[in-house]
């Protein structure tokens, strides 16, 4: 196995995939296909990918919850019913053909980027006060099971998606919707990191540096996100949206 070559892909991939992930979610379109341009298996490459992702990830999450950006009722009732949705979404694949999601999203995620584009506003201003504690449990509630299912039926874009749902129905800021995603994200990613681990899919000889890359990245993200605020947010958030796409239409292609 040549380290010198998978490294020189996988590492500042991860570290990229990091700093996007923790502004604006959907890091791993860029990180797993480095895994896969490296040469690693499918299995091992979703393996590593979750591994380094998970550890970056944690960090993220730490420093948004030291800077109080994450509202940690909801954000916990949302991530225990994605953990459901997301079981529940690996079982329906076996029995759906999720195809039919791909051209929703053709549809869809266009839809979204317009709508941040013209709405300036978009992610400024905190006004979750305005709704209240009940209907922040119900909804996040019902968003985390639906978009767990989507996670594990599908895939692509869930914390971009989340963090659409926060800023939107809770009328958090993108700064808190990005802490409030990373708590979800947290909790569905350590549960297939030990399953990966378990299957001996985890190289971690590959896994350990290419953590500290996503480290870096995810530490960096969440403080240019914390600081900047929705001003450099919505920019990644819709380089996002415009990945996803290419990656949609390419799996249509």
């Amino acid at each position: 196995m040549d380290y010198a070559k998978i490294f020189s892909i996988v590492l500042p991939s991860v570290f990229l995939g990091g700093l996007i992930d923790s502004m604006a979610g959907g890091g791993g379109l860029i990180s797993l296909p480095a895994y896969l341009a490296a040469g690693l298996p499918p299995h091992f490459a979703l393996g590593n990918n979750k591994f380094s992702s998970s550890v970056g990830t944690l960090f993220a999450t730490l420093m948004y919850r030291k800077s109080r950006m994450i509202d940690m009722k909801p954000a916990l009732m949302s991530a225990f019913f994605a953990l459901g949705g997301s079981f529940l979404g690996t079982r329906a694949v076996l029995l759906l053909n999720p195809d039919f999601l791909r051209y929703i999203l053709v549809i869809l995620v266009p839809i979204i980027a317009v709508y941040t584009l013209i709405n300036k506003k978009f992610g400024e201003e905190n006004r979750s006060n305005e709704v209240s504690l009940q209907k922040k449990l119900l909804l996040s509630s019902a968003a985390g099971f639906g978009i767990g299912f989507y996670d594990g039926f599908f895939g692509p874009g869930t914390g971009s998606f989340l963090i659409l749902f926060n800023a939107l129905a809770l009328k958090y800021d993108l700064a808190t919707a990005n802490g409030n995603t990373k708590v979800v994200n947290l909790a569905s990613n350590i549960a297939a990191v030990v399953t990966f681990i378990i299957g001996g899919k985890v190289i971690f000889l590959i896994g350990i540096p290419a953590a500290a890359a996503g480290i870096l990245g995810n530490v960096l993200g969440a403080k240019l996100a914390i600081t900047k605020g929705a001003k450099i947010i919505r920019p990644v958030f819709i380089l996002v949206l415009l990945l996803l796409m290419i990656k949609i239409l390419w799996d249509i292609i």
